[in-house]
């Protein structure tokens, strides 16, 4: 992921986006163990499921559009969007994947999110 060079001038994006590229240099998604990553707006969660390697999205999940989850983004929208990216990777044959929570904080949604998706028998 590349670095803007641009000053964020808004104190909590600039947070958010120094944590996002600290979490991306650990985490990279594979053929075998796809990165999940989750990004959340006030209104909106959306969740997709990426192989680095190749470049391209496996699974793509969010709470607006044609194949919308029910809910939106809070605790019970984010459990609903985690089982709908859990059943699709079982329908894919993939048990194991890393979480990026691009940035966020791990409470509210985002945990919500990632506790659904470990019910529902995908291992992060």
């Amino acid at each position: 992921m590349r670095k803007t060079y641009k000053k964020i001038k808004n104190a909590s994006k600039a947070k958010i986006y120094r944590r996002k590229l600290s979490i991306r240099n650990k985490i990279t998604g594979t053929t075998e163990r796809p990165r999940i990553c989750a990004t959340k707006t006030n209104k909106n969660l959306y969740v997709q499921v990426i192989d680095d390697t190749k470049g391209e999205t496996i699974v793509s999940v969010q709470t607006f559009g044609k194949q919308a989850s029910e809910g939106r983004a809070n605790v019970e929208g984010a459990k609903a969007v985690g089982a709908d990216v859990a059943k699709a990777l079982s329908g894919k044959n993939i048990k194991n994947a890393v979480f990026d929570r691009n940035g966020r904080k791990y409470t509210g949604v985002i945990a919500a999110l990632a506790d659904s998706i470990r019910e529902n028998g995908i291992q992060i």
